[in-house]
């Protein structure tokens, strides 16, 4: 049996209708939002904008249909009742309706975030053209280049292979700079050479050069290195003998025998020296070298070769057998 059904008297109805209108109510937001975007955008592109705007314009004409569709469509249903009190018709026509706003407010909502999106990326260029731009003209100016077009005002008729001459003037940093360096030379002339508040060149010089040698000196003497011919003297710790024995016996002992009594090197164990016989002669010898004897200050250190030095002092009167014969001459200590 069919009866008229009055949609607003049924409350399934009547709740589906209040939320296709709070839909329609987002739609209408989300559509302001679009269409502010879209007049932002319009200052750039024009074209893209009247797209955005027209495409915005069937999504909201769509809706008002299917709104409408949705209010005739229980007037027009016939009154016998499906689900809810409402005809089948009735019925799925409001849920397609409810779709049809979910979807188009999902489909708003995307297209709003890649507006979003694509305007930031746009603001992010204008912010890194601007910084490029405003350090051109930084830099244009610094250097006081000429235009391209006024290139002709100052071009030269010097020609050489093609390429031609422009008379320009020097970049203002350069200028700058070399007034600078004549008020610095001005103030270091009165302050080093007029009123001596200052060193001169020379005098830190002099300066630089003498606090190196202490630190040299400081670095020698704390590892036993400062030694030289000038202040060498007798080692008698037994240690240090013993390490120059080791090391004449390593390097000397084929000249002078291990026990100094000489082959091809003369007799070091009596008291004739071809070039000195006390402890600072036979460090310089060793050191430096003489004739055909090589020097072995790239070999030892200067504390290694004061070591030698004392073992070759500790070996006179030992008399080993078959000793060289003397040669040089007679060595006698100086009186203390």
């Amino acid at each position: 049996m069919k009866h008229e059904l009055d949609i607003f008297s049924n409350s399934t109805a009547l709740v589906l209708l209040i939320v296709m209108f709070v839909l329609l109510i987002v739609i209408g937001l989300l559509g302001n939002v679009m269409y502010g975007l879209a007049q932002v955008k319009y200052k750039r592109e024009k074209k893209e904008a009247n797209a955005s705007k027209a495409g915005m314009l069937g999504i909201v004409l769509l809706l008002l249909a299917g709104s409408v569709y949705a209010q005739d469509a229980p007037a027009a249903a016939a009154a016998e009742e499906g689900i809810a009190g409402m005809t089948y018709t009735t019925f799925y026509s409001m849920l397609f309706v409810l779709g049809l706003e979910l979807f188009i407010i999902l489909t708003m909502l995307l297209q709003i975030r890649l507006m979003l999106r694509a305007e930031k990326a746009v603001e992010v260029e204008e912010v890194k053209v601007a910084k490029e731009s405003s350090f051109a003209k930084w830099w244009a100016k610094l250097n006081a280049f000429k235009p391209e077009e006024q290139e002709a005002d100052i071009m030269l008729d010097h020609n050489y292979d093609g390429i031609q001459e422009l008379d320009n003037r020097l970049p203002p940093w350069w200028i700058y700079g070399f007034y600078a360096t004549i008020i610095f030379s001005v103030v270091y002339l009165w302050r080093a050479e007029v009123s001596h508040a200052a060193p001169n060149s020379i005098e830190e010089y002099t300066a630089s050069v003498d606090a190196a040698k202490k630190e040299v000196s400081a670095y020698l003497a704390l590892k036993g290195e400062s030694v030289d011919e000038n202040t060498v003297e007798m080692m008698k710790d037994p240690a240090d003998i013993a390490a120059g024995k080791a090391n004449f016996v390593k390097s000397c002992a084929a000249c002078h025998l291990e026990n100094g009594g000489g082959s091809v090197g003369p007799n070091l164990t009596d008291d004739y020296w071809m070039h000195g016989g006390d402890i600072k002669a036979v460090f310089k010898t060793i050191r430096y070298g003489i004739n055909a004897m090589p020097n072995w200050q790239n070999t030892y250190s200067n504390k290694q070769i004061a070591q030698l030095a004392s073992y070759v002092e500790s070996l006179k009167g030992t008399n080993p057998p078959n000793a060289k014969a003397p040669q040089g001459e007679l060595y006698q200590p100086a009186a203390k």
